[in-house]
């Protein structure tokens, strides 16, 4: 079974935005994936109104989860929705999660991921200053779900940079991790490779790892790079810039073999199970 990660340029339109999206799962699906991963801030770039579309989605008022829930329905496709602005369950005027989603093939929400990383860096590019705390609250959760391709691992963007989360979705029985991220281009550079391969290699699973890929408004420049990498750290599939999909098949034999023979989940000794309790898992 093939899973699809998904590259965008997306811009501070909502709507525009959102039938970019569609026409590129309608890509993955016809191509024979069964889940499908979008960027990080996939129906909207650039925007500093959070709180204003968080409330809107809560409410039942926005345009992001009806269409959102109707794509993964009429697609027959599972989707991880990158992350789009969402206040906690029952609570609409409380500050924004940046949230994760997962939606079966009935258009449900099987999963829900909050960003528990948030991206206050200073970096030396055209904007130089990024505060998401200003904008979303931090996520207290580690979420793991069992999808039609193996059991899946939530994660966003800056969480790549704490190998302690990955260690607790591994020993939560993840098989592949989503990571939809927007990194800058100055960071991206840098680091980005390294990181999706190196939490590949030390939780033996496969990262899908979604990217945005261009210019946006702010103004931002984003690294791109979307990639597939497999549980030995190989790049099975990859694209620099603009939009594009990729694909690949998990070999659920060949990750048995790597973590039989390589065991470094018995080897840990440094590792605490009782790091970023609550764990939450959906069967």
């Amino acid at each position: 079974m093939k899973s699809a990660v998904i590259q965008m340029v997306s811009q501070d339109g909502v709507l525009a935005n959102l039938q970019r999206a569609h026409v590129l799962l309608e890509q993955a699906a016809d191509s024979g994936a069964r889940l499908a991963v979008l960027p990080e801030n996939f129906a909207a770039m650039g925007r500093r109104d959070a709180a204003v579309i968080g409330r809107a989605e809560a409410l039942g008022e926005g345009p992001i989860l009806p269409w959102l829930k109707r794509a993964a329905r009429d697609l027959k496709l599972w989707i991880v929705a990158g992350t789009l602005p969402l206040p906690p369950v029952g609570q609409p005027e409380a500050k924004s999660h940046a949230c994760s989603l997962l939606v079966d093939d009935h258009g449900e929400i099987a999963a829900r991921y909050d960003k528990l990383h948030l991206f206050d860096v200073d970096v030396a590019d055209n904007r130089g200053r990024y505060r998401e705390s200003d904008d979303y609250a931090h996520g207290a959760q580690v979420v793991v779900a069992d999808t039609p391709v193996g059991r899946l691992g939530l994660s966003v963007c800056y969480d790549l940079r704490f190998p302690e989360l990955y260690s607790a979705l591994r020993a939560a029985g993840a098989e592949l991790i989503s990571a939809p991220s927007a990194f800058t281009a100055v960071t991206g550079a840098a680091h980005w490779e390294v990181l999706i391969r190196a939490r590949a290699i030390e939780t033996q699973c496969y990262m899908l790892a979604a990217a945005q890929g261009g210019s946006h408004p702010g103004p931002r420049e984003t690294h791109g790079h979307a990639a597939i990498v497999d549980p030995w750290g190989r790049i099975v599939a990859e694209h620099a810039h603009g939009e594009a999909i990729l694909l690949a098949e998990r070999d659920a034999e060949e990750q048995a073999s790597i973590r039989a023979r390589m065991p470094v989940v018995s080897h840990r000794r440094f590792f605490s199970q009782d790091a970023l309790r609550p764990a939450h898992t959906s069967e």
